[in-house]
């Protein structure tokens, strides 16, 4: 591929200001050390769906940004398809960071892009009933559908968010097919590619440069506009005094997170305006270490995790389920039948099945689960995002710090989040059966497989609903640092200022005051446009929008479907 198809290598030949980042571990040219202090206008601590957008955004108010990402740099050449390359390098903790208690599961990105260069590309607006709730419990009044649709669609636009316009992939069709047999509504998931071609990796990375990540968009266009990108550079600290941050510790580290011993490795930057977009994990992390005024006990606090739980069958048929489009159908039919503040609902999706992810999340060991894999081509998933954070009995969880500074989550998987899993792993196991499948396995240590509807329902409504003993998994982290309209309800103002310090933003998942109830990134992208742009105007007086798309680039394989290239 050559630097015109690979925007990252084309940015370094074209001169980029990139540093950090270790020999070996990132695009020649990059790892430079960086400088020990650096002055700007806005630095932002992160390079995801937030931090992307509001890059790009400043930048093209003229402002001077500095962009600090604590994992590495990589681009297409480097997205093999490998999952034994892909997790360590560009997820948290090798995709295995965990809850306190080891009872959660979460993937999280941990690379230029953040999660956004490593996701599955479902795209939802923030559903109306989630702003509503916004609007009554926590003061957002001016959180509405019609308030922020314009920045929804600039986000849709720049990023080309739309229909799937290819057919389902097995995995994904058996969904739509089960349901339908059952009378349970499903529809297509739009997704934010370009020019895909289908070909399912999108979890390790896009080899392709279709999936418009922050990678390749957002990130790109404030780098050609003069931002400089700081790499395996973590963000330590904020040095705060007087209501406003006076400066940003960081420090280099290696690309397995553990701090560098290279000499002059800490950087100090002073900026007259600081933007966190770290994650709903690492946000309140950083708030944490800088001991952040939090004079009402709400940093950290109601952190949500949308807790997935599985059903895998087996199908007669070949499934295949690594290939094609990973997610393009769903039913919100147990969140739309369920009072929002009631029992825990439920949105259902197919996700992706490759074998490591698989094998790591099935129960069984040895013969058991060797059976299991050698009906890996045949195998067909469902997963159960809980919407939670609507209830009392739904409070989330707390992120603190470790002795050594880094975070930790605890998330307790109450009663009533458990109650939530059973309804959930009887809806999808029916739904298999509906589709055709000749054994069905709920995803719990003491389940078996199971060869009837009747069956599988008696056994798993006698199944002990117990952390570590139910898979609990989740890729979508919320909360912390929530949005609120009185700083007794959270940590920062509707304009997304934190409510103690005059010069600090946060614009990710972090500001959500409770789950979304769907993937996330896309109610991550058109907020944090909505808070970018008042942002610029209030440093700047301009009032600049996410770029227009550019028109497709050619690309060097030949033979690409023009539906699959329009979608």
């Amino acid at each position: 591929m050559s630097n015109l198809q690979d925007p990252i290598r084309g940015g370094i030949a074209r001169g980029w200001k990139i540093s950090g980042g270790t020999p070996g571990n990132s695009p020649e040219g990059t790892h430079k050390a960086p400088p020990s202090t650096i002055a700007c206008d806005v630095v932002i601590v992160g390079s995801g769906a937030g931090a992307g957008v509001t890059a790009e955004i400043l930048c093209a108010a003229g402002l001077s940004v500095v962009i600090v990402e604590e994992g590495p740099l990589k681009s297409s050449r480097d997205f093999n398809q490998k999952e034994s390359e892909a997790y360590p390098s560009l997820y948290q903790e090798s995709a295995a960071r965990k809850t306190e208690d080891k009872g959660i599961n979460i993937l999280q990105g941990r690379c230029v892009g953040g999660s956004t260069t490593v996701n599955w590309t479902s795209s939802f607006r923030t559903p109306a009933g989630t702003l509503q709730y916004w609007q009554d419990h926590f003061g957002l009044q001016d959180y509405t559908v019609d308030a922020l649709a314009p920045y929804f669609q600039q986000a849709e636009n720049r990023l080309h968010i739309g229909p799937w316009l290819t057919p389902p992939n097995e995995n994904n069709d058996l969904l739509r097919r089960g349901a339908a047999r059952l009378g349970i509504p499903a529809a297509a998931i739009s997704r934010n590619v370009k020019g895909c071609w289908n070909i399912g990796s999108c979890g390790m990375g896009c080899p392709t440069n279709a999936k418009q990540s922050m990678l390749v968009t957002t990130i790109p266009a404030a780098l050609d506009a003069g931002a400089h990108l700081l790499v395996e550079t973590r963000a330590q600290r904020f040095v705060i005094a007087n209501g406003a941050v006076t400066a940003l510790e960081c420090i280099a580290v290696k690309p397995n997170a553990a701090q560098s011993n290279i000499a002059g490795a800490a950087t100090k930057i002073i900026a007259k305006h600081y933007v966190i977009a770290a994650g709903a994990i690492n946000s309140p992390a950083l708030l944490l270490r800088s001991q952040a005024p939090d004079p009402h006990g709400h940093l950290g606090k109601r952190t949500f995790l949308h807790p997935v739980v599985m059903s895998a069958a087996i199908m007669e048929q070949k499934v295949e389920g690594w290939t094609g489009a990973p997610q393009t159908i769903y039913s919100d039919h147990f969140l739309d039948t369920q009072p929002i503040d009631g029992p825990i609902g439920y949105k259902l999706e197919a996700p992706p099945l490759h074998p490591v992810i698989l094998a790591s999340s099935l129960q069984g060991y040895g013969k058991a689960q060797a059976d299991l894999l050698g009906q890996f081509p045949h195998t067909h998933v469902l997963l159960a995002l809980m919407r939670d954070g609507f209830h009392a009995q739904s409070a989330g969880g707390s992120v603190s710090l470790r002795s050594d500074g880094s975070p930790s989550l605890d998330y307790p998987l109450n009663s009533f989040v458990m109650d939530g899993a059973r309804r959930a792993l009887l809806s999808m196991m029916e739904i298999q059966f509906a589709a055709g499948a000749l054994k069905v396995l709920p995803v719990h240590e003491m389940a078996q497989p199971y060869t009837a509807w009747t069956q599988a329902k008696a056994a798993v409504e006698a199944l002990p609903m117990e952390p570590l003993l139910t898979k609990v998994v989740s890729a979508h982290v919320m909360g912390g640092c929530a949005l609120s309209g009185s700083e007794k309800l959270g940590v920062t103002r509707p304009d997304g200022v934190h409510w103690q310090i005059s010069n600090l933003s946060i614009h990710d998942g972090s500001l959500f005051p409770t789950s979304i109830g769907a993937n996330p990134q896309l109610s991550v992208y058109g907020i944090s446009n909505r808070l970018a742009q008042g942002l610029a105007r209030g440093l700047t007086g301009k009032s600049p929008v996410l770029a227009l798309p550019t028109t497709l680039q050619k690309t060097h394989v030949q033979g690409i479907q023009a539906a699959v290239v329009t979608a």
